[in-house]
């Protein structure tokens, strides 16, 4: 059962400050998902009738993602924007129960809810020691390395943590390069072509405990491409085609994240046009429509701050997806298809791509080698 239970956060918009209050405190039910998954909503009151809250399976560890709760009457919505999920359900007379269902794709998952007093009230377990933050100030060195050859003809790629290790999965130096310093296959000049074609499976541990932020990550990186590839470059700008991101005249439709402002972004695709993101600035949605599914680079130009939790789901094009190596299939008709990447973005987000020339930064290899051995 995927990880979309660890954790949920919640910003809950809701009719009537009174029924607001009523449903403040601990609800807590079991989730039959393969196995038993205890789950835990801590309510609270936020400003007027809004509601926030934190939402836990409290059996798989406690991380948060926010959602989106309505109370109409009796009758309870929940949407989970960042995994593409949703929880409808209704409340008991007495307003003590939550009866309803989780859904998540095809997956439909009953879950009755009861509010909990402080003597029945499941505890939320702490975090584990290796997944507390690493300082924000600490400026980590690599301790060890390990890069193999990937499997060949292995499809996709990944940038994950693992703890306080750094892992990443059929990756190219290209996409090393992206990554680290935050550019699309476009602005990296003069490589030779293996630096493309050729993939590499790493494992980065550094010298510090804790879970290393997005800026800590990038420099790690940076560090193994050059001790282990000898990448040596200067920079230059040049005119490039580009996408601008900006807000649509109706208005941005984004959900503000209540996760760690300081914490890791998640965006991971569930497939071809299917994109939850958590936790995320739009500078790291850039990063990712650049670096996996565009074919130029992406500036945000939307001027918005802080981070966000949405699930973007679009119909691919033969154009996109280049960056994962993957190709896209042939449309399949099917009337009820989401839309386009453009249409999806300005319906679903309040965003638009906007096809413009830009000054960008451009990074221009110097050196690079092959790996040295582990």
């Amino acid at each position: 059962m995927r990880k979309w239970l660890l954790a949920i956060v919640a910003v809950m918009a809701l009719a009537g400050s009174a029924q607001a209050q009523s449903i403040a405190g601990q609800w807590q039910g079991v989730l039959q998902a393969g196995r038993d998954l205890r789950t835990v909503i801590r309510i609270a009151p936020g400003d007027g009738p809004a509601l926030s809250a934190v939402f836990y399976s409290i059996d798989q560890g406690a991380q948060g993602v926010s959602a989106t709760i309505t109370l109409r009457g009796s009758d309870v919505t929940m949407a989970i924007p960042g995994l593409g999920g949703a929880y409808e359900g209704k409340l008991s007379a007495d307003r003590n129960t939550m009866t309803g269902t989780w859904s998540q794709g095809p997956t439909k998952l009953a879950l009755t809810l009861t509010r909990a007093s402080t003597d029945t009230a499941w505890a939320i377990p702490e975090r584990p020691a290796a997944l507390k933050p690493m300082p924000a100030d600490a400026m980590p060195k690599v301790e060890t390395a390990t890069i193999k050859p990937s499997e060949p003809g292995r499809p996709g790629k990944a940038f994950t943590v693992r703890g306080r290790n750094l892992v990443t999965i059929n990756t190219s130096v290209s996409d090393l390069v992206a990554m680290s310093y935050g550019l699309h296959a476009r602005q990296i000049i003069g490589a030779p072509a293996w630096v493309e074609s050729d993939k590499f499976d790493l494992t980065v541990q550094p010298d510090i405990e804790g879970m290393p932020a997005e800026k800590q990550l990038r420099g790690l990186i940076q560090q193994v491409l050059a001790d282990r590839f000898k990448l040596t470059f200067h920079r230059d700008k040049r005119e490039l085609p580009a996408y601008a991101i900006v807000v649509a005249k109706e208005g941005q439709k984004l959900t503000k994240s209540s996760g760690d402002p300081n914490g890791l972004p998640g965006l991971m695709f569930r497939g071809l046009g299917v994109l939850p993101a958590m936790n995320a600035t739009l500078d790291n949605f850039a990063d990712v429509m650049q670096a996996a599914v565009l074919d130029r680079p992406v500036i945000n130009r939307t001027a918005l701050q802080g981070r966000y939790d949405f699930t973007l789901t679009w119909t691919p094009d033969e154009s996109q997806f280049a960056g994962l190596g993957v190709r896209v299939p042939a449309p399949s008709g099917d009337p009820n298809a989401p839309p386009g990447l453009f249409t999806a973005m300005q319906e679903q987000l309040g965003l638009r791509l906007e096809s413009t020339k830009a000054p960008v930064d451009v990074l221009v290899i110097d050196r690079v080698e092959k790996p040295s051995e582990n």
